[in-house]
């Protein structure tokens, strides 16, 4: 991989972007949430941008926050249906998704909560028309008529609904309007890509609007399925969106809102990642039993059980490898409805916005990632996540002391019950796969056999497996004959309930010192109770069968015997799958208290001109880990009821806390606007998610300011108890630090220009521990110390450019828009295996259209990813598809032994034709 000031040194040299800066302008209209009116369109660029960030109508350029405000023309025009678009125009904002739709993810600053866990609340909320959503993958949904969108940055600790630690995403839909209007789109691309959308608003009395949104999508899936002859990652979806807008007065508005989303796709499939993808793969993807410095037995092992070879040397090929009847279905159901009532009282103003929602979804997977039945979610009603979730916020505020004080108070509370129903089975060639991966590995591998049973060569197999282990021979392969058997066994409905309450006090404050120095000041008091429950229903009596066998053995005196029994029960009983918590119920509750809150000093030298320095602290709520594999390690059985009920603790991880800095400033005469703040954010209980290729280990990362127990380098190795760190010395873990730059400029009325660059330098402290008390790291993180986080490129541009010219005197008027974002090396993996490295790239949009008189209609051709850019949003473990771990297959370069890996890539080039008519 490139080094980060080598590849600075090419974005810069490769665009005339890299003096620039982000998005926040195009001109366009931006609704004050506590208007009754959107914010006229001036074709100038004159057109002020209106932001409720800090819950007042502001113009942007007065708000001494870091914020981008994407108006819904750059949102069209990008081809934004959801929030993973706005990573074209939002450089300190990535959104990425993985093993499924619900499990999208979004960072700002590098910053982020890994998806793959609904007990992790996001650290970049969404919130759209001012109600939170329970979390970020949320927000993949369509979106329907947008006004705008608003991304701020750095932490939200006192205002903005749920608190954050890294920023959130604002999505503000277009109100309805008193005067009749109707429009409508439809759309075709490749992959059979139809979408159709439509709206219509008017008066119902004088006092009463409405409008209503429609969207249908449907789309052939960009992975081919030969096997079972279907493509996965698909669209087939609509929404629909009702409001209603009631303003008896001039000082009373009240609006409805409620909307209905539907998705019936298959999702999300991934393929092998080999040496041309990734040049740190090496030699792991070539078989080989007995293994040699340049084989991996577990290739081997794949592809005699039924792999294609072909699969690992594919490069960004879309052929997947399914395992025949597998699925990938799911079906998403998301609907709700809010309230908002704004009424003035002359002195002060109330907000009030009550909202109740409901999201389910469920998602069927061939969770091993290849034709190999090792691992899998069948289709099911009864398998799903949901969330019901109320929330109610409270906000007043007015003028004080002749206008020298801005104050607003406010309330929130939300009650969240999340249900979590999981069915994840051992595939039926998942026994015989376990065997063959302990005999392949090591000295046994001469017995090798993987037609026969135990996969070892019949009658001299067994006998000699019973000779090496001594007195232990017969238990040992009685235990080889039980995980022989273990084939479509383990969950058969797990049910995790977690039950939120979430109420804050909060006050925001901007005390006008003089006519241009302001002081502004908030403060925020949260607290956040959850009670979380668990039944837990299995069939793998493999596992207590095999742990009965060899417990014992695992103190043998014979060294073959104490390995092979370790390795017999590690698989047998992988991830807690065990009939022993057959009908096991257990149940455990947490509550938080945190004081949050704000203090900015801004100045304006000139009306033009903002300059300001601000300090803020910020939380993300603490929980429980939904995964029963986080009670303990598989090898012990858990006891019976109070055994499992007296680890429950153990799936307890801490709030992530976060104290920032910031400087920055803020110009703009109209057609040019530039912003530009350098920050510093220090996270504490960092809160990490991550896949070590059997299990999701949750992890509060925190940093060590003195010195770990066993040596600096003592949570750089491989043991999971040296480098503690005394609790006293225990900070932070994670500092996000840099700058961003956002400009924009509207030379002519018909030509606009926004450009963007950030550069952030998130890392990870060098003596990392992986909680508040100092215990140590686990050994699967050990690169993280030192290192950046994983999807948090140092330097990111983003640019665009739309042109409208006149085409003659009869009204029509062109269309030309083009935007890129370019992107320098970054990790994809939590664990930061360099196997999961993804080199720099960069990635355009483009759109050519005519537009008739006053844009009652118009034709667009439009192209995304228009360069076809291959690259994978993340790269994983591949589940249990692991090898020996023996030389050379060691760190640095292998930390996961012979370990594979899979990835799921990004979108591929895109393109199509756009209608679209309004009146």
């Amino acid at each position: 991989m490139k080094s980060s000031s080598l590849q600075a040194a090419r974005l810069l040299r490769t665009t005339a972007m890299g003096a620039s800066i982000v998005i926040a302008s195009m001109a366009a209209p931006a609704l004050a949430q506590d208007s009754g009116a959107d914010t006229a369109t001036d074709d100038s660029g004159d057109a002020p941008i209106v932001v409720t960030a800090q819950g007042r109508s502001q113009l942007l350029s007065d708000v001494p926050v870091a914020i981008s405000a994407v108006s819904a023309e750059t949102l069209q025009n990008s081809g934004a249906n959801d929030i993973r678009q706005l990573n074209q125009v939002a450089p300190s904002l990535l959104v990425s998704s993985t093993g499924s739709e619900a499990n999208g993810s979004a960072r700002i600053r590098g910053i982020g909560t890994v998806g793959d866990n609904p007990g992790l609340e996001s650290s970049v909320p969404v919130f759209i028309d001012g109600v939170y959503r329970s979390r970020s993958g949320i927000g993949l949904n369509e979106l329907g008529e947008i006004d705008r969108v608003e991304v701020q940055r750095g932490p939200q600790g006192t205002l903005g609904g749920r608190n954050s630690s890294a920023g959130l995403i604002s999505i503000y839909s277009k109100k309805p309007d008193f005067q009749f209007g109707a429009s409508g789109e439809i759309t075709y691309g490749n992959f059979d890509y139809w979408r159709l959308g439509g709206s219509v608003t008017g008066p119902i009395t004088d006092t009463l609007a409405a409008r209503i949104d429609g969207i249908w999508v449907k789309r052939d899936g960009f992975y081919r399925d030969a096997t079972n002859n279907t493509d996965v990652n698909d669209r087939d979806r609509y929404f629909t969106r009702g409001q209603l807008l009631f303003e008896p007065t001039d000082a009373l508005s009240i609006r409805l809102i409620a909307d209905y989303t539907f998705r019936d796709e298959k999702c999300c499939a991934a393929t092998y990642v080999d040496s041309s993808v990734n040049p740190f793969i090496g030699n792991l993807n070539n078989p080989g039993v007995p293994v040699t410095p340049t084989t991996n037995n577990i290739i081997r092992v794949l592809a005699d059980l039924g792999q294609p070879l072909s699969a690992f040397n594919q490069g960004y090929s879309r052929d997947i490898s399914v395992t025949p009847g597998r699925s990938y279905a799911g079906e998403t159901k998301d609907y709700g409805f809010s309230g908002q009532i704004d009424y003035d009282f002359g002195g002060a103003t109330l907000t009030s916005i009550t909202a109740y929602r409901e999201y389910r979804s469920s998602q069927a997977s061939d969770t091993d990632y290849g034709t190999v039945d090792i691992l899998y979610r069948a289709p099911d009603d009864d398998a799903y996540r949901q969330f019901h979730t109320f929330t109610q916020e409270l906000r007043l505020n007015g003028e004080a002391f002749d206008g020298k004080l801005d104050w607003l108070v406010g309330g929130f509370f939300a009650n969240e019950k999340l249900t979590v129903r999981d069915n994840l089975r051992f595939g039926a060639q998942y026994g015989r796969f376990a065997n063959c991966r302990i005999i392949s590995g090591g000295g046994l591998a001469g017995l090798y056999s993987p037609t026969s049973p135990l996969c070892v060569v019949p009658g001299v197999g067994p006998a000699t497996i019973a000779g090496a282990s001594g007195a232990s021979g017969p238990d040992i392969v009685a235990a080889f004959t039980a995980l022989d058997g273990l084939n479509d066994l383990g969950t058969i409905n797990d049910r995790y309930r977690q039950n939120g309450t979430n109420w804050a006090l909060f006050t925001h404050n901007i005390i006008h010192i003089t006519d241009q120095l302001d002081f502004t000041f908030g403060v925020r008091y949260t607290h956040d109770k959850k009670k979380f429950s668990a039944t837990f229903t299995n069939d793998n009596t493999a596992c207590t069968t095999i742990q009965g066998l060899v417990l014992d053995d695992l103190a043998s005196p014979n060294a073959t015997a104490r390995a092979l029994a370790g390795a017999l029960i590690g698989l047998g009983c992988q991830g807690n799958s065990t009939a022993e918590l057959n009908g096991v119920s257990i149940r455990d509750k947490r509550s938080e208290d945190e004081w949050t809150g704000t203090g900015i000093l801004s100045y304006k030298p000139i009306d033009d001109l903002l300059l300001y320095a601000s300090y803020s602290r910020g939380y993300k709520a603490g929980g429980f880990n939904l995964d029963r594999s986080a009670l303990k390690s598989p090898i012990l059985p858990f006891g019976g009821q109070a055994g499992a009920q007296a680890l429950v603790g153990n799936l307890q991880f801490d709030p992530e806390l976060v104290d920032a800095y910031e400087i920055g400033a803020k110009y703009s005469t109209g057609p040019f606007s530039l912003s530009v703040s350098a920050f510093r954010s220090d996270f504490s209980n960092f809160q990490l998610n991550t896949f070590n290729g059997s299990v999701f280990i949750v992890q509060t990362v925190n940093g060590c300011g003195g010195d770990l127990v066993g040596g600096p380098d003592a949570d750089t190795d491989t043991s999971n108890t040296t480098g503690a760190c005394a609790s006293d010395d225990v900070s932070w873990g994670v500092r996000a630090q840099g700058f961003e730059l956002e400009a924009s400029l509207v030379p002519a009325r018909n030509f606009r220009m926004a450009a963007g660059l950030t550069y952030a330098r998130t890392k990870y402290r060098k003596d990392l521990v992986g909680n508040k008390n100092g215990d140590p790291l686990d050994a699967a993180l050990r690169k993280l110390p030192g290192d950046n986080l994983s999807n948090a490129p140092e330097l990111v541009a983003t640019g665009s450019i739309s042109w409208t010219p006149d085409i003659g005197s009869s009204g029509l008027t062109g269309l030309v828009y083009i935007d890129g974002r370019m992107t320098s090396d970054y990790n994809t993996g939590s664990d930061l295996f360099p196997q999961k490295e993804q080199d720099g790239y960069a990635l355009f949009n483009a759109r050519l259209g005519v537009r008739g008189p006053d844009e009652k209609w118009a034709v667009e051709l439009w192209a995304q990813n228009l360069f076809n850019k291959q690259y994978a949003q993340v790269a994983f473990n591949s589940p249990f598809q692991a090898g020996a771990s023996s030389a050379p297959f060691t760190d640095p370069q292998f930390p996961g032994g012979r370990q594979i890996f899979s990835q799921f890539l990004a979108e591929p080039r895109t393109y199509g034709v756009t209608l679209r008519g309004k009146f």
